[in-house]
């Protein structure tokens, strides 16, 4: 970044130099954001552990009593003892000991017994062996979900039958066995299951619709899902040429007809995708930015109007979403696909990041990393930070942490890089005294951004070295001149800060 010439330090190309190689920072930054979520199991468990006449509800079972539940469950003389018997199963099934007890006992036909009273006439003994695949698509052993694949076609048939309450359970385990196993994937691919999904997202039953949600979440963290399951495939089934989208998007318009566990599940179904980078394209066709905006500004209204628990569950996808979108966008096609005044999106970030600070300081990054791509390439939204007077919030998130320093310091950098009439906004203020506090913590990355920041603040602004002269602004630069990250950036803004 730096090039020695005629005895002094000079930034090699000035402000484009230096807009390039923060946008290189950015771009590892962004493929940072990406990291998915850690892969989680869901469990439908409508009996805790009880106390059935005088034994434990859940209690290990040995192999014998596998093998006698199942032989009851087919073979009992009454249909309500054949209930009772897997019953006993899934409850004993709770445990990872009788579930690696079941799938030793595989070749012997336990799963071949379980997959036939799933596909009985009986709707009891149905929904009992679904429950018992439910319980075993729960386990963190792999091997139980690869037990578990002569089951999962029927499963997959089940999707469109007239039970809600049977097609949500089969949902869930067909998700907890399609994150767990490719082989279940290989196998559910083919059979069509993203056709089945998508007749699922026009049920009317909300507890459906979030089961689907989750199911497809899980299938779009497959590794193979950029290269077989999102874009268009051989097979001619896909998600992007499915109407799953176009459903999904309309799921998560704000309105009193939104429904929070829905959307949570569909927003991180869509951050899946975009982070894919396959054809984000056709979901602006869609209108996702649009969406997604009226959802921001919906959000920050709620955290203000309400203390309902999860809000942060939905602004968490839907800031990464908007985000990674906006990477892809021309800042003119974000302002008119968007359909709203820059200002209202700035305040409703703002109003969120006082949300998280006080609700979910995990959070912060994430707003902040959407007001960095807001502000990188729009003059308007930095307008807006100036003229909303939020630098002086932005400034008092500083001290929080590493990660919010250096995000604070990038967006203040992109109203900077704008030009003169910017930095004379930004100067005189707090700025210099928040700045003279991070040349002296010791963290690389934040001096490095601080270093930046006042260059750019140099340039335009020649009042601001003169006070950070004034300001023991050399004593501050000293701390970092051995260091060898910065020492070269360090000489060449004391060189700038003395001779201008």
């Amino acid at each position: 970044m730096w090039n020695r010439r005629q005895g002094r330090f000079r930034p090699a190309c000035g402000v484009e130099e230096l807009r390039r190689h923060r946008r290189e920072r950015e771009a590892a930054l962004r493929k940072a954001r990406r990291e998915q979520q850690l892969v989680s199991k869901r469990l439908l468990r409508e009996d805790a552990p009880e106390e059935v006449e005088g034994e434990s509800a859940a209690r290990i079972l040995g192999e014998a009593e596998v093998q006698q539940f199942l032989w009851l469950a087919q073979r009992g003389p009454e249909e309500k003892e054949r209930e009772k018997a897997l019953v006993s199963l899934r409850r004993g099934l709770q445990h990872p000991e009788t579930q690696q007890t079941f799938i030793r006992s595989v070749l012997e036909g336990s799963m071949r017994t379980l997959v036939g009273l799933l596909t009985s006439n009986w709707a009891l003994l149905q929904l009992e062996a679904a429950r018992c695949l439910h319980e075993l698509s729960h386990s963190e052993q792999s091997a139980v979900a690869e037990a578990c694949l002569p089951a999962t076609s029927y499963l997959l048939t089940y999707l469109s039958g007239h039970s809600s309450d049977f097609i949500e359970l089969c949902l869930y385990t067909l998700g907890n066995l399609i994150v767990e196993s490719e082989a279940v994937r290989r196998r559910l691919l083919p059979q069509g299951i993203i056709p089945a999904l998508a007749a699922c997202i026009q049920s009317p039953h909300m507890a459906v619709l979030e089961a689907l949600g989750y199911a497809l979440s899980q299938l779009l963290q497959a590794k193979e899902a950029p290269e077989k399951i999102i874009p268009s495939s051989s097979a001619g089934s896909s998600i992007l040429d499915s109407i799953l989208p176009q459903h999904m998007l309309r799921l998560m318009e704000p309105g009193p007809k939104l429904h929070l566990g829905v959307a949570v599940e569909f927003a991180w179904c869509l951050h899946y995708i975009i982070c894919s980078q396959v054809n984000n394209a056709l979901l602006l066709t869609h209108g996702a930015l649009s969406t997604l905006g009226l959802l921001l500004l919906d959000l920050a209204g709620a955290v203000q109007r309400t203390e309902e628990p999860g809000l942060e569950l939905l602004a968490c996808p839907v800031l990464r979403c908007l985000s990674n979108l906006l990477t892809e966008v021309p800042v003119e096609a974000v302002e008119g696909q968007m359909q709203l005044r820059d200002e209202r999106v700035v305040v409703a970030l703002f109003i969120l990041l006082q949300f998280f600070l006080q609700k979910q300081p995990s959070l912060l990054p994430e707003g902040l990393w959407l007001l960095n791509n807001l502000t990188a390439n729009s003059p308007t939204f930095c307008t807006s930070l100036l003229f909303l007077d939020l630098i002086d919030p932005l400034l008092e998130l500083l001290p929080l942490s590493k990660v919010v320093s250096v995000l604070v310091l990038t967006v203040l950098c992109n109203v900077a890089e704008k030009g003169s009439a910017y930095c004379q906004r930004l100067w005189p203020g707090p700025l210099l005294p928040c700045l003279l506090k991070t040349l002296a913590l010791p963290d690389t990355e934040v001096v490095g951004q601080s270093l930046e920041l006042l260059q750019l603040l140099f340039l335009y602004q020649p009042g601001a070295a003169r006070a950070f002269l004034q300001q023991s602004g050399l004593q501050a630069l000293e701390r970092h001149q051995e260091e060898a990250q910065l020492q070269d950036r360090v000489e060449a803004l004391r060189q700038i800060a003395l001779h201008g």
